[in-house]
């Protein structure tokens, strides 16, 4: 618990036997100030791994659910399903990129009042390596399109984020893919809930190769389910204004 609110962490993981361990561990060692622990629940959801990736995380201390069916976001929808009631959700990747004690960066800007929390990449440090250029190129097009079609200024679409879940409920996530955490960002943004960014530091993953960064099929998946996933939901916001407009003309004749 942080500050009188129930935290439950959220990890998609794929053959990451190897990463899966510190991860959960470090999270789950997180002390509040009275020594209590801030993660209540921990659910990693083992995304069809060839590996020993459920087992690792069972013995680092968390619950683990498998969905054999591929995607970044069926396997946080997976994982979701499984969590004990909370109030805030926790998300980051299972390949240890991301420090463990930032997390408390994301909840105390929850506990302050906001709705959604970006860890972002582009305003902390970075190990060289950690980020290939088009993984910071697509970022970079990501949120400048945000920016045009909605008029908000985000930096980064990084996973390490917190949500509160009654807001997470609110905006009912969809994506199975790898358009999960732009649909997040957008939505919070249609819905006017308060989303912020706070810096988080990026390493390099030490074993293993990025499903995304690391491969050419896996930036131009990333990409293309990214780039599509803004198309529709502006399509859908557009067509839902022109109805609501149909409606309004419809009422006052």
């Amino acid at each position: 618990m942080y500050r009188g609110l129930k935290v439950g962490a959220v990890v998609p993981a794929r053959d990451e036997e190897r990463n899966i361990g510190p991860v959960v561990r470090d999270l789950l060692a997180l002390r509040d100030a009275a020594g209590g622990r801030v993660i209540d629940d921990f659910v990693v959801c083992d995304n069809g791994s060839a590996d020993g990736t459920a087992l690792r995380a069972q013995e680092a201390g968390a619950r683990v659910v498998r969905q054999d069916r591929p995607g970044y976001g069926i396997a946080c929808l997976t994982a979701l399903a499984a969590l004990a009631p909370v109030d805030v959700v926790l998300f980051t990747d299972g390949d240890g990129s991301f420090v463990a004690a930032q997390a408390e960066r994301l909840l105390a800007e929850v506990a302050g009042g906001a709705d959604l929390v970006i860890g972002s990449r582009v305003h902390g440090s970075a190990e060289p390596g950690a980020l290939s250029p088009p993984q910071v190129a697509g970022n970079r097009v990501a949120a400048l399109l945000i920016r045009l079609l909605w008029g908000a200024r985000i930096s980064d679409l990084g996973p390490y984020r917190a949500i509160r879940a009654a807001s997470l409920r609110r905006i009912a996530m969809e994506d199975r893919a790898y358009g999960w955490t732009v649909e997040m960002q957008i939505k919070a943004i249609q819905h006017g809930l308060r989303v912020v960014e706070t810096p988080v530091d990026t390493r390099r993953r030490r074993y293993g190769r990025s499903k995304v960064g690391g491969t050419v099929r896996g930036v131009a998946g990333a990409s293309a389910g990214i780039l599509r996933k803004i198309a529709r939901l502006w399509v859908e916001q557009k067509t839902q204004t022109l109805r609501t407009g149909r409606r309004k003309e419809v009422d006052r004749s």
